[in-house]
Protein backbone atom coordinates (compact mmCIF):
# COMPACT_ATOMS: atom_id res chain seq x y z
CA UNK A 1 0.00 0.00 0.00
CA UNK A 2 1.87 3.28 -0.86
CA UNK A 3 1.38 6.64 0.16
CA UNK A 4 -0.29 7.44 -3.44
CA UNK A 5 -3.31 5.65 -2.53
CA UNK A 6 -4.06 7.42 0.71
CA UNK A 7 -3.43 10.65 -1.33
CA UNK A 8 -6.37 9.39 -3.68
CA UNK A 9 -8.46 8.62 -1.11
CA UNK A 10 -7.84 11.90 0.85
CA UNK A 11 -8.58 13.53 -2.07
CA UNK A 12 -12.12 12.53 -3.50
CA UNK A 13 -13.10 12.46 0.78
CA UNK A 14 -12.02 16.35 1.28
CA UNK A 15 -12.82 17.73 -1.93
CA UNK A 16 -16.33 18.97 -0.76
CA UNK A 17 -16.88 21.33 2.60
CA UNK A 18 -18.81 18.11 3.93
CA UNK A 19 -17.75 15.06 2.18
CA UNK A 20 -19.97 12.12 1.63
CA UNK A 21 -19.08 8.67 1.21
CA UNK A 22 -17.16 6.95 -1.20
CA UNK A 23 -18.01 3.73 -3.00
CA UNK A 24 -15.55 2.41 -4.62
CA UNK A 25 -12.95 2.00 -2.09
CA UNK A 26 -13.44 -0.48 1.48
CA UNK A 27 -11.64 0.74 4.30
CA UNK A 28 -12.29 -2.65 5.92
CA UNK A 29 -14.12 -1.40 9.25
CA UNK A 30 -17.31 -2.58 8.66
CA UNK A 31 -18.10 -5.00 11.61
CA UNK A 32 -15.19 -3.06 13.50
CA UNK A 33 -15.85 -1.20 16.80
CA UNK A 34 -14.03 2.49 17.30
CA UNK A 35 -13.91 4.68 20.87
CA UNK A 36 -13.14 7.77 19.94
CA UNK A 37 -12.79 10.30 22.73
CA UNK A 38 -14.08 13.98 23.47
CA UNK A 39 -16.14 13.54 20.67
CA UNK A 40 -19.06 15.57 21.18
CA UNK A 41 -17.74 18.58 18.67
CA UNK A 42 -14.30 19.36 16.83
CA UNK A 43 -11.73 17.12 16.23
CA UNK A 44 -13.49 14.00 17.97
CA UNK A 45 -16.57 14.28 16.12
CA UNK A 46 -15.27 14.62 12.97
CA UNK A 47 -13.28 12.03 12.98
CA UNK A 48 -16.19 9.97 15.00
CA UNK A 49 -18.80 10.82 11.83
CA UNK A 50 -16.22 9.76 9.01
CA UNK A 51 -15.55 6.38 10.78
CA UNK A 52 -19.26 5.45 11.50
CA UNK A 53 -20.05 7.16 7.53
CA UNK A 54 -17.22 3.82 6.64
CA UNK A 55 -19.73 1.13 8.96
CA UNK A 56 -18.56 0.71 12.28
CA UNK A 57 -19.77 1.03 15.13
CA UNK A 58 -19.15 3.68 17.36
CA UNK A 59 -18.56 4.60 21.20
CA UNK A 60 -18.42 8.12 21.91
CA UNK A 61 -17.17 10.36 25.11
CA UNK A 62 -17.22 13.76 26.68
CA UNK A 63 -17.74 15.26 29.88
CA UNK A 64 -21.23 16.65 28.96
CA UNK A 65 -24.44 14.19 28.68
CA UNK A 66 -26.16 16.84 27.16
CA UNK A 67 -23.86 17.16 24.54
CA UNK A 68 -22.56 13.82 23.73
CA UNK A 69 -25.97 12.69 23.31
CA UNK A 70 -26.80 14.84 20.81
CA UNK A 71 -23.98 14.10 18.83
CA UNK A 72 -24.43 10.50 18.63
CA UNK A 73 -28.25 11.22 17.35
CA UNK A 74 -26.30 13.05 15.05
CA UNK A 75 -24.19 10.48 13.55
CA UNK A 76 -26.93 7.95 13.81
CA UNK A 77 -29.08 10.65 11.36
CA UNK A 78 -26.07 10.89 9.14
CA UNK A 79 -24.73 7.57 9.08
CA UNK A 80 -27.14 5.22 10.03
CA UNK A 81 -24.31 3.41 12.13
CA UNK A 82 -25.10 2.08 15.89
CA UNK A 83 -23.28 4.85 18.31
CA UNK A 84 -23.18 4.60 22.07
CA UNK A 85 -22.61 7.89 23.70
CA UNK A 86 -20.93 7.84 27.10
CA UNK A 87 -20.38 10.66 29.47
CA UNK A 88 -16.97 10.15 31.34
CA UNK A 89 -13.86 12.16 31.91
CA UNK A 90 -10.38 10.34 30.93
CA UNK A 91 -8.88 12.53 32.94
CA UNK A 92 -10.52 10.09 36.22
CA UNK A 93 -9.76 6.61 36.16
CA UNK A 94 -13.07 5.02 36.97
CA UNK A 95 -14.31 6.82 34.13
CA UNK A 96 -12.64 5.33 31.64
CA UNK A 97 -13.24 1.97 33.10
CA UNK A 98 -16.75 2.54 33.15
CA UNK A 99 -16.30 4.07 29.93
CA UNK A 100 -14.73 0.96 27.95
CA UNK A 101 -16.60 -1.44 29.95
CA UNK A 102 -20.01 0.41 28.86
CA UNK A 103 -18.56 -0.28 25.27
CA UNK A 104 -17.30 -4.10 25.88
CA UNK A 105 -20.72 -4.67 26.79
CA UNK A 106 -22.73 -2.85 24.55
CA UNK A 107 -20.26 -3.97 21.37
CA UNK A 108 -18.34 -7.17 22.71
CA UNK A 109 -14.99 -5.43 21.98
CA UNK A 110 -13.44 -2.28 20.97
CA UNK A 111 -11.08 -3.12 17.96
CA UNK A 112 -10.40 0.74 17.61
CA UNK A 113 -9.25 3.57 20.08
CA UNK A 114 -8.91 7.06 19.32
CA UNK A 115 -7.44 9.32 22.11
CA UNK A 116 -8.37 12.88 22.76
CA UNK A 117 -9.15 15.72 24.79
CA UNK A 118 -9.11 18.97 25.54
CA UNK A 119 -5.63 20.91 25.75
CA UNK A 120 -4.41 22.42 28.92
CA UNK A 121 -4.31 26.16 29.63
CA UNK A 122 -2.13 27.86 27.54
CA UNK A 123 0.67 30.07 29.17
CA UNK A 124 4.21 30.67 29.90
CA UNK A 125 5.94 28.17 32.17
CA UNK A 126 6.24 31.15 35.46
CA UNK A 127 2.14 30.81 35.42
CA UNK A 128 2.00 27.23 36.14
CA UNK A 129 1.50 26.02 39.13
CA UNK A 130 2.37 22.03 40.14
CA UNK A 131 -1.50 21.45 39.79
CA UNK A 132 -1.05 22.78 36.96
CA UNK A 133 1.49 20.41 35.83
CA UNK A 134 -0.72 17.51 37.45
CA UNK A 135 -4.20 18.37 35.48
CA UNK A 136 -2.18 18.60 32.24
CA UNK A 137 -0.39 15.31 33.08
CA UNK A 138 -3.44 13.05 33.87
CA UNK A 139 -5.42 14.78 30.94
CA UNK A 140 -2.57 14.41 28.10
CA UNK A 141 -0.85 11.49 29.05
CA UNK A 142 -1.97 9.39 31.74
CA UNK A 143 -5.87 9.29 30.06
CA UNK A 144 -4.03 7.51 27.01
CA UNK A 145 -1.98 4.78 28.99
CA UNK A 146 -5.14 3.82 30.55
CA UNK A 147 -7.31 4.08 28.00
CA UNK A 148 -4.92 1.86 26.09
CA UNK A 149 -4.46 -0.42 28.74
CA UNK A 150 -7.52 -1.42 28.84
CA UNK A 151 -8.51 -2.07 24.76
CA UNK A 152 -4.91 -3.36 23.92
CA UNK A 153 -4.91 -6.84 25.38
CA UNK A 154 -8.43 -7.74 23.36
CA UNK A 155 -7.15 -6.08 20.36
CA UNK A 156 -3.52 -8.50 20.96
CA UNK A 157 -5.81 -11.39 21.11
CA UNK A 158 -7.95 -10.81 18.29
CA UNK A 159 -4.97 -9.87 16.54
CA UNK A 160 -6.37 -6.55 15.18
CA UNK A 161 -5.89 -2.83 16.25
CA UNK A 162 -5.72 0.47 16.04
CA UNK A 163 -4.79 3.26 18.07
CA UNK A 164 -4.51 6.86 17.33
CA UNK A 165 -3.25 9.61 19.17
CA UNK A 166 -4.87 13.04 18.87
CA UNK A 167 -2.14 15.07 20.25
CA UNK A 168 -0.69 18.52 18.18
CA UNK A 169 1.79 19.82 16.10
CA UNK A 170 3.31 21.50 19.15
CA UNK A 171 4.54 17.73 19.98
CA UNK A 172 6.57 18.32 16.47
CA UNK A 173 7.00 22.38 16.84
CA UNK A 174 6.89 24.33 19.98
CA UNK A 175 3.65 26.54 20.02
CA UNK A 176 4.42 30.18 21.81
CA UNK A 177 2.67 30.07 25.36
CA UNK A 178 2.07 26.46 25.87
CA UNK A 179 4.50 25.03 27.75
CA UNK A 180 2.12 22.38 29.34
CA UNK A 181 0.90 20.55 25.69
CA UNK A 182 4.39 21.22 24.27
CA UNK A 183 5.92 19.47 26.76
CA UNK A 184 3.43 16.67 27.37
CA UNK A 185 1.88 15.90 23.84
CA UNK A 186 5.81 15.43 22.80
CA UNK A 187 5.81 12.49 25.79
CA UNK A 188 2.50 10.48 24.10
CA UNK A 189 4.74 10.64 21.14
CA UNK A 190 7.34 8.74 22.84
CA UNK A 191 4.72 6.57 24.68
CA UNK A 192 3.47 5.38 21.33
CA UNK A 193 6.83 4.83 19.41
CA UNK A 194 7.60 3.05 22.07
CA UNK A 195 4.06 1.16 22.20
CA UNK A 196 4.18 0.52 18.16
CA UNK A 197 7.39 -1.44 17.63
CA UNK A 198 5.87 -3.88 20.83
CA UNK A 199 2.88 -4.37 19.80
CA UNK A 200 3.20 -4.21 15.73
CA UNK A 201 3.86 -8.25 15.18
CA UNK A 202 0.19 -8.51 16.73
CA UNK A 203 -1.56 -7.61 14.03
CA UNK A 204 -2.09 -3.61 16.68
CA UNK A 205 -0.96 -0.34 14.78
CA UNK A 206 0.22 2.81 17.10
CA UNK A 207 -0.04 6.17 15.38
CA UNK A 208 -0.12 9.98 16.46
CA UNK A 209 -2.11 12.34 14.32
CA UNK A 210 -0.90 15.82 14.88
CA UNK A 211 -3.71 18.09 13.75
CA UNK A 212 -2.37 22.30 13.16
CA UNK A 213 -4.48 25.34 13.47
CA UNK A 214 -7.89 23.86 12.77
CA UNK A 215 -11.16 25.44 12.72
CA UNK A 216 -12.90 24.25 16.40
CA UNK A 217 -13.41 25.60 19.79
CA UNK A 218 -10.12 24.67 21.31
CA UNK A 219 -8.78 27.29 18.77
CA UNK A 220 -11.28 30.23 19.34
CA UNK A 221 -10.15 30.21 23.59
CA UNK A 222 -6.86 30.03 22.53
CA UNK A 223 -7.51 33.17 19.95
CA UNK A 224 -9.47 34.70 22.48
CA UNK A 225 -6.34 33.95 25.34
CA UNK A 226 -4.18 35.77 22.81
CA UNK A 227 -5.61 38.11 22.04
CA UNK A 228 -6.63 39.46 25.38
CA UNK A 229 -2.84 39.16 26.31
CA UNK A 230 -1.31 40.50 23.21
CA UNK A 231 -3.88 43.53 22.88
CA UNK A 232 -5.27 42.45 19.51
CA UNK A 233 -8.58 41.03 17.76
CA UNK A 234 -9.35 37.50 17.40
CA UNK A 235 -8.79 38.64 13.47
CA UNK A 236 -5.30 39.75 13.78
CA UNK A 237 -4.61 36.35 15.57
CA UNK A 238 -6.01 34.39 13.33
CA UNK A 239 -4.52 35.95 10.35
CA UNK A 240 -1.37 36.30 11.91
CA UNK A 241 -1.85 32.28 11.86
CA UNK A 242 -2.79 32.12 8.21
CA UNK A 243 -0.14 34.30 7.16
CA UNK A 244 2.18 31.38 8.70
CA UNK A 245 0.09 28.66 7.00
CA UNK A 246 1.58 27.76 3.18
CA UNK A 247 -1.93 27.07 2.22
CA UNK A 248 -2.72 30.30 4.16
CA UNK A 249 -5.74 29.41 5.61
CA UNK A 250 -6.85 27.22 8.78
CA UNK A 251 -8.04 23.93 8.63
CA UNK A 252 -11.60 21.86 8.51
CA UNK A 253 -12.28 19.10 10.86
CA UNK A 254 -13.43 17.21 8.39
CA UNK A 255 -9.82 17.21 6.61
CA UNK A 256 -8.21 16.10 9.92
CA UNK A 257 -10.99 13.13 10.27
CA UNK A 258 -10.29 12.01 6.60
CA UNK A 259 -7.08 10.96 7.84
CA UNK A 260 -8.18 10.19 11.29
CA UNK A 261 -10.40 7.38 9.23
CA UNK A 262 -7.31 6.20 6.98
CA UNK A 263 -5.10 5.65 9.28
CA UNK A 264 -7.27 3.45 11.73
CA UNK A 265 -8.42 1.06 8.52
CA UNK A 266 -7.67 -1.91 7.37
CA UNK A 267 -5.85 0.09 4.22
CA UNK A 268 -3.15 1.52 6.62
CA UNK A 269 -2.05 -1.57 7.94
CA UNK A 270 1.58 -1.11 7.50
CA UNK A 271 1.57 2.20 9.07
CA UNK A 272 3.05 2.42 12.55
CA UNK A 273 4.98 3.90 15.25
CA UNK A 274 4.41 7.43 12.73
CA UNK A 275 3.37 10.99 13.68
CA UNK A 276 1.49 12.68 10.73
CA UNK A 277 0.67 16.03 11.05
CA UNK A 278 -2.65 17.67 9.10
CA UNK A 279 -1.32 21.38 9.04
CA UNK A 280 -1.23 22.89 5.60
CA UNK A 281 2.36 22.76 5.53
CA UNK A 282 2.81 24.86 8.80
CA UNK A 283 5.43 22.47 10.18
CA UNK A 284 8.90 23.14 9.53
CA UNK A 285 10.48 20.10 10.26
CA UNK A 286 11.83 17.37 7.93
CA UNK A 287 10.58 14.39 9.53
Amino acid sequence: MGFGLLGFWLLHRTKTKDPKPNTFMDLGLKGKTALVCAASQGLGYATALEIAREGASILICSRREHAINAAAESIRKETGAEVLAVAADVSATADIERLVGAGVERFGKIDILVTNSGGPPAGPFDSLTRESWDDATRILLTSVIELTKLVLPGMRERRWGRILNVTSIASKQPVDNLMLSNSLRAAVTGFAKTLANKVAADGVTVNNILPGYTRTERLDELIEFLAEKESLTADEIRGRWEAEIPMRRLGEPHEFGALATFLVSERASYITGSSIAVDGGWTKSLF
